[in-house]
């Protein structure tokens, strides 16, 4: 995955995975649809992970695996953040 998908990725992971499944990338990766299309709605930072993991090495082991790990902190963290500034934004109503 060239360096500019990977910033692009880091700001914009649904937009990555677009990119990733036009390019034939991420077909690579997944059997079926149905996880490529449930990571994009919920986990986009540990699908573009994933993809890329499967692709580079074949299987999530060392770095690969580290590289999901940091996916699912980096979607735990935005997830959470959301959750926190809407329950700030309802106080104050």
């Amino acid at each position: 995955m060239p360096c500019c998908l990977a910033i692009i990725a880091a700001f914009f992971p649904r937009f990555a995975l677009l990119i990733l499944w036009i390019v034939g990338y991420s077909g690579r990766a997944f059997d079926s649809i149905l996880w490529p299309v449930l990571g994009f709605f919920f986990m986009p930072y540990t699908t573009c992970a994933y993809v890329v993991g499967m692709n580079e090495r074949g299987e999530i082991q060392g770095w690969a695996l580290a590289l999901v790990i940091i996916g699912v902190m980096m979607d735990a963290g935005s997830h959470g953040s959301s959750g926190y500034s809407s329950r700030k934004r309802r106080k104050k109503l």
